[in-house]
Order: C-alpha cells, then sequence, then structure tokens
C-alpha cells in the first residue's frame, strides 16, 4: 500500500471515530512490547495483583498483539469519555466510582467498535482484526501511550492534557497497515497530589505503579471475601471502585460532561440518600442497577461493602 493510501486510510477511520463520539484517536504499529512485559513481570511478582490471578494468565498474549491477531500490523487506541454531568447528592452517602453510573461500558463500547470495524470494511476492504474493551489481555493505557493519546500518570491512568482522565480506553487489533503516531510527554512533573490523597497507600511514593492488592477498588469489586477488618475507616466511603487519584489529579479540570445517552445514571441513582443505601433491597439493587457494571460485585457484594463502610 502507497504511503498517501495509508495517510488516507489512516483519516477516514479517525474522522469515523470521532463522528461516533470517540474523543480521540490514536494509531500505533503492532509489535511486541519489551519494556512494558518486564514491567508486568515485575508487577506480578511483587504479588501487586493480588487476587486477580487472572492477571497472570495469557501473558504472550498481552505482550504481543499478533498473538490475538495474527498478522497484526496496527492497533487503533480510542478514548471514550464518561465524566458525568452530575454526581450523587448526599455527600454522606457511600460512594460509587464514575464509570459505574449508567450501562456496563464494555457492552456500549464493543457496539461502538464493531460499527467502526463494519465501516472501515465497506470504505477500505475486508480486514482481519478484534475489539477490545477491557475484557481481553490487551495492554490498554500501554497502547494508548504508544499512540499519543495520553501519557500513563503516577496513578498508572491515561491522562489526556486537554481532556484528564475520566475516560474508556478500546482497542481495535487488525491487519490494516495505517500511518502511527508518536507518543506524547509526561506531564506529571513533580506533581504527587494522587499518591498523597490514597489512603489505602496503594501508589508507593515513586507512582507510576499501583499496589492492586491495596486498592479501594480492588477490596470493592475483585475480592470475594471478607475486607481486612484493619482496613475499617480507610475507604473514605467508596463501595463500588474508587475515584480518589482522579478526583485530585489537576489535569482532571479539564474534564467536560460526556454526551452519551447510555452512560447516564437511573434517575434515583444520584439522590438516593445514606439511609436508602444502607437499607438498599435486591429489588432496589436491579432496579437501580440494570445492565450496569455494578453487577460484577453483585447485590450481596454491594452490601457487604455498605456494612463494612458503616460498622
Amino acid at each position: 500500500m502507497t504511503n498517501h493510501n495509508k495517510g488516507l486510510h489512516t483519516s477516514l477511520i479517525k474522522d469515523e471515530a470521532y463522528r461516533m463520539g470517540f474523543e480521540f484517536v490514536g494509531i500505533s504499529k503492532a509489535e511486541q512490547m519489551q519494556d512494558e512485559a518486564r514491567r508486568l513481570e515485575e508487577w506480578l511478582n511483587k504479588g501487586y495483583h493480588g487476587e486477580m490471578s487472572y492477571m497472570e494468565n495469557h501473558f504472550d498474549k498481552r505482550v504481543d498483539p499478533t498473538k490475538l491477531v495474527p498478522g497484526a500490523k496496527t492497533v487503533i487506541s480510542l478514548m471514550y469519555n464518561y465524566y458525568p454531568e452530575k454526581e450523587q447528592e448526599d455527600t454522606e452517602a457511600p460512594k460509587l466510582a464514575k464509570y459505574a453510573y449508567g450501562k456496563d461500558y464494555h457492552f456500549v463500547i464493543k457496539h461502538k467498535l464493531k460499527d467502526l470495524v463494519h465501516f472501515i470494511e465497506d470504505k477500505i476492504g475486508a480486514i482481519d482484526g478484534r475489539v477490545f474493551v477491557d475484557s481481553a489481555p490487551v495492554m490498554e493505557r500501554d497502547w494508548a501511550k504508544r499512540s499519543g493519546i495520553g501519557w500513563v500518570g503516577k496513578n498508572t491512568l491515561l491522562i489526556n492534557p486537554k481532556r484528564g482522565s475520566y475516560f474508556f480506553i478500546a482497542e481495535i487489533i487488525s491487519d490494516l497497515d495505517l500511518e502511527p503516531d508518536g507518543p506524547i510527554k509526561d506531564y506529571c512533573g513533580t506533581c504527587t497530589k494522587c499518591i498523597d490523597a490514597c489512603p489505602t497507600d496503594a501508589i508507593p511514593k515513586e507512582g507510576y505503579v499501583v499496589d492492586g492488592s491495596k486498592c479501594i477498588s480492588y477490596f470493592t469489586i475483585e475480592l470475594k471475601e471478607e475486607i481486612p477488618k484493619e482496613l475499617k475507616g480507610n475507604f473514605e466511603n467508596w463501595m463500588f471502585g474508587c475515584d480518589i487519584c482522579q478526583d485530585v489529579c489537576p489535569w482532571n479540570r479539564f474534564s467536560k460532561p460526556h454526551s452519551e445517552p447510555a452512560f447516564k445514571p437511573h434517575d434515583d441513582l444520584l439522590i438516593m440518600t445514606k439511609k436508602e443505601w444502607e437499607e438498599i433491597t435486591e429489588d432496589v439493587f436491579k432496579k437501580i442497577f440494570k445492565g450496569s457494571a455494578v453487577k460484577r460485585t453483585k447485590f450481596k457484594g454491594l452490601k457487604r461493602n455498605i456494612s463494612f463502610l458503616k460498622e
């Protein structure tokens, strides 16, 4: 393929992705990730994944996209905004991470990616490719970083200098040959706000790594047993996930509310009081979290988290 065609195809795909509501799109060459593989190995060896044993699986696929899509040439990384217009009203109520306010992002974004692949096939021709939304062994933040749509901050989240970090990241890995973008500079500088604010010390003082086994999101979503008693009083009222290291990040002053109808919370969600959360029934749980990512922790798990905050 000529460079002219590569450029045209790249522009065509980016324009359509923007039209579909993705805010940032970047391209990187599909190749083995040497440095990232070493870092992942180190992270696993330190036991930072806690009981998330699935993180140990498919190591080779995580660091080599051609193992996921044979003949892969390109990784398209896309960012989709989820920053809400309004937050929970009762400041005393147990808190929910903002990404979980609306419908489960896995389905919403995967649907958009499939539409984008149809568009590519319609305009450019058949491709061999797969779409990913936080659901397979793909190092999405590292690919996004390589494609220049952000840098990976000290809190290990992808930060875009124009819009902050309240984004879902998705990828299309395919055999399509496109024009790659380069990475951008890291703008964290000397700031340590995310490190200082984490109540469970999940981010070591040098930053750029998170001990997953100490993270509030891990305890409230991934951990299936009882939450260790010694952590009582350290959760700052988070019942599902945690946004502390994003909320304090200066780059998130540039966040703008999303315009995705599927991410609008159920009418009752933001107005529920502390007492209503503490007395939540399974019927209310099913109604409020229908099609939501919160279903992952199940009613029993959410009740456990709320009780842990209450006692």
